[in-house]
């Protein structure tokens, strides 16, 4: 099919790019020209800021495409500039979030049709909304198939942790630093590769059973934080780390500008249901944790992106917090 990728060059679009030209689609990429990529020869590029409605209409028709991947959509008015100059088309691929369920979940796993009211955040309302925009276009403008990765990861990207995306989080795990964790460690988390998020987009591609549905693209490979970070040291055969557990509400009040990821994510154990994209997708975790967080950190090492383990003031709260434990254990003796 001849494919058009809004984006094109970001953390899975660049896997799903790809991926396609691996299974002889032809692709097109849609992209401000701002990020590089390391993309095959055969991808056509194409300049279009998406919020440039009259840009957006004039790319529709130039490409004219089978079937359009949009991965940079984050409102409901952008999706209804897309409906308008993608109607006609065959298939829109929309790349959603599971941000746009309420938290915490009523059910573990939860379904494609878990509640999304009220939203975790504004980013996973403005998704929510989007996603209502293109289901409400599908079987008129076309038919639309609607994808929500959970925790992506990959080279490219860093690893998240407590305190968010900083990677001095890396070179405190190697010199063996103490590391903040949330709570007691024990609420659940799922990375899941790059890699293995964009096949079940390639997969849906002219794919007529995906028409109209909703599909989780998420980890197979859950696990608690405290596990999390005991996986990142053996892949980067680090000391086993020191883990300090600190309450989600104090680090959420001292640390308020660190914590927005910790708040509407981190805090709460969310395990998503892949039963549906296993099925009609092909889905299937390839990547393990440990392998994916060696490839990570081996593309940060070879772009020297990782910060030195002091750049943040992590030391500092950790002192702060067992200073004020030790106080209270005292007073209570």
């Amino acid at each position: 099919m001849d494919v058009l990728i809004i984006g094109g060059t970001g953390l899975i679009s660049t896997a799903i790019t790809r991926q396609l030209v691996e299974t002889t689609h032809d692709v097109t990429i849609a992209t401000r020209g701002e990020t590089d990529a390391d993309l095959p020869d055969a991808v056509t590029h194409v300049t279009c800021d998406r919020n440039d409605s009259d840009r957006l209409a004039a790319v529709a028709e130039a490409v004219a495409p089978d079937c359009v991947i949009d991965m940079v959509c984050f409102t409901p008015e952008q999706a209804r500039e897309a409906v308008d100059a993608f109607a006609g088309v065959t298939q829109y691929v929309f790349c959603s979030t599971v941000d746009v369920y309420h938290r915490p979940t009523a059910s573990v796993p939860s379904t494609e049709d878990a509640a999304r009211d009220p939203g975790v955040s504004e980013y996973g309302r403005n998704k929510a909304a989007a996603e209502d925009v293109f289901r409400d276009a599908h079987g008129d403008a076309f038919a639309a198939t609607i994808i929500r990765p959970w925790s992506t990861y990959g080279e490219g990207g860093p690893v998240l942790h407590t305190l968010g995306l900083g990677t001095y989080y890396i070179d405190r795990i190697r010199q063996g630093k103490p590391i903040v964790v949330h709570g007691d460690g024990t609420s659940l988390w799922g990375p899941c590769h790059r890699d293995d998020v964009a096949r079940a987009f390639v997969n849906a591609v002219g794919n007529e059973t995906a028409y109209g549905e909703t599909y989780h693209v998420t980890s197979e490979e859950v696990m608690t934080w405290n596990q999390y970070h005991e996986t990142v040291a053996r892949a980067l055969d680090a000391p086993d780390p020191e883990l300090v557990h600190i309450p989600t509400d104090v680090l959420s009040e001292v640390t308020p500008d660190r914590t927005g990821m910790l708040r509407d994510h981190f805090q709460y154990s969310t395990v998503f249901d892949n039963s549906k994209a296993r099925r009609d997708l092909d889905f299937e975790y390839t990547v393990s944790f440990e392998e994916g967080v060696r490839r990570t950190v081996a593309w940060l090492d070879e772009h020297e992106e990782i910060e030195a383990w002091d750049s943040e003031n992590d030391d500092r709260l950790i002192r702060a917090w067992r200073d004020a434990t030790d106080g209270f254990v005292s007073a209570m003796e």
